[in-house]
C-alpha cells in the first residue's frame, strides 16, 4: 500500500491548501511591501541629497565659496573642481578625498548612484554646476558639487527582508488558525449527523439527525437525511407488516394443502383423484398469490419502460375487452397522455373494470377528464358502494371486505394493493372518491411534458 501523504480530514485538508495559498499571496505582498520600502527610502534619500547640492549650489557667490551648512541626513558635501580638487567641503568631508569620480555631463547635470568602498556605502547626488554659473565663478571651468549621506540601515542590512518575512510567517499561521476554527465551526453539524446516523440501526429507525437552522448546504442535507431516513422507516414499517401478512396469507394455503395431501395417505379408500385436484387447485391459488406479491415487489422499484400512453384510447381497448359482462361505457372529451410502463396502466385499467363489474347492477361508466393540470379515469359502478371507513383499507395487500369474499372466495386482496402501487410509482395516486350511488375509483397521473 501506498503512504497517505494528504491528511484524510476534510478540516485538516482544507487548512494546509488555505495556508500554502494565503504563505504564497503573502509572499507576494511581503515582495511587494519590501520593493515600496526600498524604493521610498532611497526616493527620500536622493531627493535630500538633490536639494542639499542644489541648495549650496545657489549659494555660492564667490570662487571659493564657504563651508555649507549641512542636516542631519546629508552630512557630507564637496565642491570638486575639474581636477578632482576638492575645493570645498563640509565639516563631516573635510580631509577626505573627492567622494566620487562621477562627473555627470552636461545634457543630464544630476545623477544619482549608490557609491561602497572600503566597507561603507553612500547615497549620493553628483550635481555638475551650470555652465553660466560656472563661467561667472571659475571663468567656464567644470566643478562639480557631491552631497552624500550614509545608506539607511534598512537598506544597508537585511533587517526589513527578516522583518517582512516574520510578518508573513505569522500572517500565514494566523490565516491558517482562524481557517481551522472556521472549517471546524462548519462541519461540526456534519461530525453530529455522522455521530447520530452511526447510532441508527435496522431495528431502530425512529432517530434523526440534528437539523441546524438556516437554509444553506449542510440544513438542506440534514433535511434530506432525514426525510430519507423517514422514507426509509415507513417502508422498514410497510415490509414489516407486508412479511407479517405474507406469512400470514401463506400459512392457510399451505397449511390447506398439506391438509388434503395427508388425507390422501391416511385414507387410501378415499377418492384419491379427487383430493389430488384439491390440492392442485391450493397449489395454484397459492402459486397466483405469490405472483402477485412478486407483481407488487417489482412495482414498487418503479416502472421498467416508459412510454406516451393515451390514456382514452387504453380505457376504450381495456372496456372492449370486458365483453361478455355489465356494460362499460368510456367518456373522454380529449385524447390525454401521460408518460408511464402501458403494460402496468393497463392492468390498473382492467383491475379497476373488473371489480366494478362485478359490484355494478346495470353497468359501469369509465370518464376521462383533464383536472388541475392532471389527467384523471374515473371507474363508476351503481353497486352498494363502499363505506367511508374502508375507503383507505382497501388498498391494504390481502384486505377484502365481506362483500368481496361471497362475490370472489379465491381472490388474494392484493389487486388493489398492485393498483395504487402502479399509480404511486407514476407519481399519481389512486383513491375512491364520494359518489351519490356506487363506488368511484379515481386514478390521477401527472401529463406528459409537451414536445418541442
Amino acid at each position: 500500500m501506498r503512504p497517505r501523504l494528504a491528511p484524510s480530514s476534510i478540516r485538516a485538508r482544507f487548512t494546509l491548501a488555505m495556508t500554502g495559498v494565503s504563505l504564497l499571496v503573502y509572499a507576494v505582498i511581503g515582495v511587494g511591501v519590501d520593493t515600496a520600502v526600498h524604493n521610498r527610502i532611497e526616493r527620500d534619500a536622493f531627493r535630500d541629497t538633490q536639494r542639499a547640492a542644489t541648495e549650496w549650489i545657489g549659494s555660492m557667490r564667490s570662487p571659493t565659496p564657504p563651508q555649507p551648512i549641512t542636516s542631519a541626513r546629508v552630512p557630507y558635501l564637496q565642491l570638486v573642481d575639474a581636477n578632482g580638487s576638492v575645493v570645498s567641503a563640509s565639516r563631516a568631508a573635510s580631509g577626505l578625498p573627492a567622494l566620487s569620480t562621477l562627473r555627470p555631463p552636461d545634457d543630464d547635470r544630476i545623477q544619482s548612484v549608490v557609491q561602497c568602498a572600503n566597507g561603507r556605502c553612500l547615497m549620493l547626488t553628483a550635481s555638475r554646476v551650470s555652465p553660466q554659473e560656472a563661467a561667472q565663478l571659475w571663468g567656464g571651468q567644470t566643478h562639480i558639487v557631491y552631497a552624500a549621506m550614509p545608506r539607511p540601515v534598512l537598506l544597508a542590512t537585511h533587517r526589513l527582508e527578516a522583518l517582512v518575512a516574520v510578518c508573513v510567517l505569522v500572517a500565514a499561521l494566523l490565516t491558517a488558525w482562524v481557517t481551522w476554527s472556521l472549517v471546524g465551526r462548519t462541519l461540526r453539524p456534519v461530525e453530529a449527523m455522522r455521530a447520530q446516523i452511526a447510532e441508527i440501526t435496522i431495528s431502530d429507525l425512529s432517530l434523526r439527525v440534528p437539523q441546524p437552522s438556516g437554509d444553506d448546504e449542510i440544513a438542506r442535507l440534514a433535511r434530506t437525511a432525514n426525510q430519507t431516513l423517514a422514507r426509509l422507516q415507513d417502508a422498514m414499517e410497510r415490509q414489516r407488516r407486508f412479511g407479517s401478512m405474507v406469512s400470514h396469507e401463506l400459512r392457510r394455503p399451505l397449511t390447506g394443502l398439506r391438509t388434503q395431501l395427508e388425507e390422501v395417505l391416511l385414507f387410501p379408500e378415499a377418492d384419491a383423484r379427487r383430493g389430488v385436484r384439491d390440492a392442485l387447485a391450493t397449489a395454484e391459488r397459492l402459486q397466483a398469490i405469490i405472483e402477485e406479491m412478486l407483481m407488487l415487489a417489482r412495482i414498487s422499484t418503479g416502472p421498467r419502460a416508459v412510454e406516451p400512453v393515451g390514456l382514452a384510447a387504453l380505457a376504450r381497448e381495456e372496456a372492449a375487452r370486458r365483453g361478455g359482462g355489465p356494460p362499460v361505457q368510456v367518456s373522454a372529451d380529449e385524447e390525454l397522455t401521460v408518460t408511464g410502463n402501458r403494460v402496468q396502466l393497463a392492468g390498473v385499467l382492467a383491475n379497476l373494470l373488473v371489480n366494478a363489474q362485478r359490484h355494478t347492477r346495470t353497468g359501469v361508466q369509465v370518464t376521462v377528464r383533464r383536472a388541475d393540470g392532471d389527467a384523471t379515469v374515473a371507474v363508476q359502478d351503481d353497486g352498494d358502494g363502499i363505506a367511508p371507513g374502508d375507503r383507505e383499507r382497501i388498498f391494504e395487500p390481502f384486505t377484502r371486505l365481506t362483500e368481496g369474499r361471497r362475490r370472489e372466495p379465491g381472490g388474494s386482496g392484493l389487486g388493489l394493493a398492485i393498483c395504487r402501487a402502479v399509480a404511486e410509482t407514476h407519481n399519481g395516486t389512486l383513491y375512491v372518491e364520494d359518489s351519490p350511488r356506487g363506488a368511484r375509483f379515481v386514478l390521477r397521473l401527472p401529463l406528459a411534458a409537451p414536445h418541442g
